[in-house]
C-alpha cells in the first residue's frame, strides 16, 4: 500500500524533474563541502596548537596545503575555510529553493486536482460525506502532503547524501573507529521501523479527529442563527470541546511516541561516540593514530549528529504525509460521474420529455416506484404530495444528480443517459427554495448563468426578473458585494438574484421547486411576476408544496409514497374528489384558519 501511495506522490514530481535533478546536484555540493569542513577541521586545530609546524599531512583536493609553508598557510587555510563555507552556504540556499519551489507546485497541482474531481462527483457522494470532511482533505490533509513533500524529500535527500558523504569521510581517516562507532546505527535503524508504524496509526487518528472538528465547525457557524434562536450556545460549546478533546488525544498520542523516539535516538548515539573516543585516545596514545586524524574524524561524527537526528525525525513527518496521501487519493478514486461512450449533444427539444417506468432506490429505501409520464414541449408540470413523496428525487433525475435504478428518462427519443451531461444541464435552469448566491458581486452572482453574457444582457435580465430597480439602489449597485450566500439581502431579493441568473441561462427546461415558500406575502407577488416571465415558452417542473400554486400549471402530478397516484389538471384533479382534493381542501382550511387568528389578533 505504502509502495503505491509513494509511486503516486512522486508522479506529482515528474513534471519538474529538471528542477530536481538541479537541486539533488545542489545536495550533493552541500554534502562534499559539509565533509570537507569536517575534513579540515582536523589540520585547522592541530595548525593552531602545534604551529611549529611547517607542513600539514593533508591529501585529497586540499594537498596544496601541505606544501605551503608556515606563513602563508596562515592566510591559506582560512581563506580555503572560507571558500567551503560559501559554497556550502550557495548550494543549501539553492537547494532549499528549488525543492521549496517544487514542493508548493506539487502541492498546488494536488489541491486543484483534487478540487476538480471533486467538482465532477455525484451528487450521490455529497450525501455521503459532510462538507467539513472534503474541506479537511483539500485544506488540511493536502497541507501534511505538502510537509512530506518538501520537509520528508528534500530533507531526506539533503541528510542522506550528508550521511554517505561524512560516513565515508570518517572510514577514510579510520576505518576501525568508524565500525566501532557505526555499531549502534543498525539498533537505530530498526527502532525507526517500529516508531514508523506506530506513528502511521496516530496520525491516521489524528487526521480523522481533525476532519471531525473541521466538519463541527463548519456546521455550526454556518447554522448560527438556529444556534441562537434555540439559545444552544453553551450546548454548541460542550460538543466542540468534546471534539478538541478528541484532537488533543490523538495528538498527544503522537507527541508521546516522538517525545520517547528522540532521545532514545539521541541515546544510542552518545553509546557509540564514547566508545569511539575511548578506542581513538587510545589509538593516539599507542601512536597509531595522528591527532589531526583524531580530531577531523571526531569532526565528522558530530556533523553527522544533526542530519541523521533530521532523518529520525523526518520520519513523522513521511508517516503523517503518507496517512494524508491516502485520504486524499480516496476521494481522487471517487468514480465522477457516468458518462456513456458515444454520447451526443442534446439539442432542440421538438416534441417532449417522457418518464417511463422510473424507480429509485436509496440505500434500503424505495423512494420512486414505477413512475410513468410525459410532459409535452412548453407544458408546465405541477408535482405536489406530502414531504417525502419524492418530489425533489424526481426533478433530480432528469438533471442526472443522481441516476434512476430502473426504467428510463427520454428526451423526444434520446435516453439522457446518452446525453452529454454539459449539453444537459446546459438546458435546464432550476431556481431552488433555499437561494444559494455566491459571496461575489451582484453582477458575477447573474453572470453565473451564462459565463459570455454582455453587461446589457445581465441587466436585461435583472430586469426581466424585477430586480433591476434594487440593485441599482444598493451602495455600489451591480458591484455590490453580497456577502456569504448573500447575506447582506433580503429573502426577496436573494430569490430575485436567482431568478435573473436562470434568465440570463435562458434553458429550454425549467425546474422551480417552490421558489416563493419562503416568502412573505409582498416578496412573494415580485418573485412570482419575475417567475412567470421566466416560464414563459419553458418546459417547466413545478414542485409546489403550497398548492395553489399548482393551480396555474398545465397540469398536475400527484406523488404518494413515491408512486404516481393522480395527474391532470386542477379542476379535473378537484372533480375526481381524490388525493390531491383532500390535500388541497385540507390545506385551504389551515391556510384559512391561520388567516382568521391571525384578523382576530389584528383587528
Amino acid at each position: 500500500m505504502n509502495k503505491k501511495i509513494v509511486t503516486r506522490l512522486l508522479g506529482y514530481l515528474r513534471p519538474y524533474i529538471g528542477r530536481f535533478v538541479i537541486a539533488m546536484v545542489l545536495m550533493i555540493i552541500l554534502s562534499l563541502m559539509t565533509g570537507a569542513l569536517a575534513y579540515l577541521a582536523g589540520p585547522l586545530i592541530k595548525f593552531v596548537i602545534n604551529p611549529a609546524e611547517t607542513t600539514l599531512h593533508i591529501a585529497g583536493p586540499f594537498l596544496f596545503l601541505a606544501k605551503i609553508p608556515k606563513k602563508e598557510l596562515f592566510y591559506y587555510l582560512p581563506v580555503t575555510l572560507i571558500v567551503v563555507a560559501l559554497l556550502k552556504g550557495l548550494s543549501f540556499y539553492g537547494q532549499a529553493y528549488f525543492m521549496g519551489n517544487i514542493g508548493q507546485r506539487v502541492i498546488m497541482d494536488m489541491r486543484n486536482r483534487l478540487f476538480e474531481h471533486i467538482q465532477y462527483l455525484p451528487m450521490d457522494y455529497f450525501s455521503r460525506v459532510n462538507t467539513g470532511t472534503l474541506v479537511s482533505r483539500i485544506m488540511n490533509d493536502v497541507g501534511l502532503v505538502q510537509g512530506a513533500v518538501t520537509s520528508a524529500v528534500a530533507g531526506s535527500l539533503r541528510d542522506s547524501f550528508s550521511i554517505i558523504v561524512l560516513i565515508g569521510l570518517a572510514l577514510y581517516l579510520d576505518w576501525k573507529l568508524a565500525v566501532l562507532t557505526f555499531l549502534v546505527y543498525p539498533i537505530a535503524g530498526y527502532a525507526v521501523v517500529l516508531v514508523g508504524r506506530k506513528l502511521r496509526k496516530v496520525s491516521v487518528q489524528g487526521q480523522n479527529a481533525a476532519a471531525s472538528l473541521n466538519n463541527k465547525l463548519f456546521e455550526s457557524i454556518s447554522s448560527m442563527n438556529i444556534v441562537k434562536a434555540f439559545n444552544r450556545e453553551e450546548h454548541e460549546i460542550s460538543r466542540f470541546k468534546r471534539f478538541t478533546s478528541n484532537l488533543y488525544s490523538a495528538l498527544m498520542r503522537g507527541i508521546k511516541v516522538n517525545a520517547l523516539f528522540v532521545p532514545s535516538m539521541e541515546f544510542l548515539m552518545v553509546i557509540g561516540f564514547v566508545g569511539a573516543f575511548w578506542y581513538g585516545g587510545m589509538r593516539i596514545m599507542n601512536g597509531t593514530l595522528t591527532p589531526e586524524g583524531f580530531f577531523s574524524f571526531f569532526a565528522a561524527i558530530g556533523l553527522l549528529y544533526q542530519p541523521v537526528k533530521n532523518l529520525s525525525n523526518i520520519n513523522s513527518v513521511i508517516q503523517d504525509g503518507l496517512a494524508a496521501s491516502t485520504r486524499v487519493f480516496d476521494v481522487m478514486d471517487e468514480p465522477s460521474e457516468t458518462l456513456r461512450q458515444g454520447a451526443k449533444t442534446l439539442g432542440e427539444i421538438k416534441h417532449q420529455i417522457s418518464f417511463n417506468n422510473i424507480g429509485f432506490r436509496y440505500a434500503e429505501q424505495e423512494v420512486l416506484k414505477n413512475v410513468t409520464i410525459r410532459v409535452k414541449k412548453g407544458e408546465i408540470l405541477a408535482i405536489v404530495g406530502d414531504s417525502g413523496a419524492g418530489k425533489s428525487t424526481f426533478v433530480s433525475l432528469l438533471t442526472r444528480f443522481y441516476d434512476a435504478t430502473s426504467g428510463s428518462i427520454r428526451i423526444d427519443d434520446t435516453d439522457i443517459k446518452d446525453i452529454t451531461l454539459k449539453s444537459l444541464r446546459d438546458a435546464i435552469g432550476m431556481v431552488t427554495q433555499e437561494t444559494i448566491l455566491f459571496d461575489d458581486t451582484v453582477y458575477n452572482n447573474i453572470l453565473y448563468g451564462k459565463k459570455d453574457a454582455t453587461l446589457d444582457e445581465v441587466v436585461g435580465a435583472a430586469k426581466s426578473a424585477y430586480a433591476h430597480n434594487f440593485i441599482v439602489n444598493l451602495p455600489d449597485g451591480y458591484n455590490t458585494n453580497l456577502g456569504e450566500r448573500g447575506a447582506k439581502l433580503s429573502g426577496g431579493e436573494r430569490q430575485t438574484i436567482a431568478i435573473a441568473r436562470a434568465v440570463l441561462k435562458n434553458p429550454s427546461i425549467l425546474i422551480l421547486d417552490e421558489a416563493t415558500s419562503n416568502l412573505d406575502a409582498r416578496s412573494e407577488n415580485e418573485v412570482q411576476k419575475a417567475l412567470d416571465n421566466l416560464m414563459k415558452g419553458k418546459t417547466t417542473f413545478l414542485i409546489a408544496h403550497r398548492l395553489y400554486t399548482a393551480e396555474r400549471a398545465d397540469r398536475i402530478a400527484v406523488l404518494v409514497k413515491g408512486q404516481l397516484v393522480e395527474e391532470g389538471p386542477h379542476d379535473v384533479l378537484m372533480k375526481n374528489a381524490g388525493y390531491y382534493n383532500k390535500l388541497y381542501t385540507l390545506q385551504h382550511t389551515l391556510f384559512a384558519k391561520e388567516t382568521s387568528a391571525h384578523d382576530e389578533k389584528n383587528p
